[in-house]
């Protein structure tokens, strides 16, 4: 039975978690500025949260806390993505050739590549899981049963509006973001949120 009041419980819940700044968030921003797969991105992030929220509230989150190998396996191999991503991210600054319709590789980039990092960036980092299956799914999974998925639909509408807005936000104002200063910034500045995650995976914080 659908809960209004439970519905905006999880909306807010998840509108607190996912809009904190991370791998997923940099990554769709980055995406729109360059105008290659947006729609593809946004849609593919939406549904990796919608996914991990149902399997939490459905109670795997407790079950992947009290592992003792998936958890490090996560952090660890999640940790050395985001270190590639990162250190990739600030020599493309470095160069400055890192512009909305100079970077040669961005703008051949296809769909199935693209899809490809959006799914690594949203599987392989840890935090994606504590948001969504670990704190949300705690959070659910102690609802009565006929409250958990007005919870679940609530977490997942804020994961839908939040990656919604960064995506067509960041398009609207491309030709703004993507001047080759703007866009050097950007690049340092997503290159700079990725290393610093991954250490907080390796330091466990």
């Amino acid at each position: 039975m659908f809960s209004q009041q439970i519905y905006l419980q999880g909306l807010g819940l998840g509108a607190g978690l996912i809009m904190g700044i991370g791998a997923q968030n940099a990554h769709v921003l980055r995406t729109a500025v360059r105008g290659r797969h947006v729609l593809p991105t946004v849609a593919t992030c939406i549904i990796v949260d919608a996914i991990l929220i149902a399997a939490g509230t459905s109670g795997l989150g407790a079950l992947i806390e009290a592992s003792p190998i998936l958890m490090p396996l996560a952090r660890y191999g999640g940790a050395a993505f985001l270190i590639w991503y990162g250190l990739r991210c600030w020599s493309s600054s470095w160069r400055g050739g890192a512009t909305l319709s100079g970077d040669g590789a961005a703008q051949a980039q296809t769909l199935g590549a693209a899809l490809a990092t959006v799914l690594a960036l949203s599987l392989l980092n840890p935090h994606v899981y504590l948001d969504t299956v670990v704190l949300l799914g705690a959070v659910g999974s102690s609802l009565a049963a006929s409250e958990r998925s007005s919870f679940a639909l609530g977490a997942i509408t804020a994961s839908a509006l939040w990656f919604s807005a960064i995506g067509l936000g960041a398009r609207r104002f491309a030709s703004t973001l993507a001047r080759p200063g703007v866009w050097r910034v950007i690049e340092a500045l997503t290159g700079a949120v990725m290393l610093v995650l991954a250490m907080l995976l390796v330091l466990d914080r």
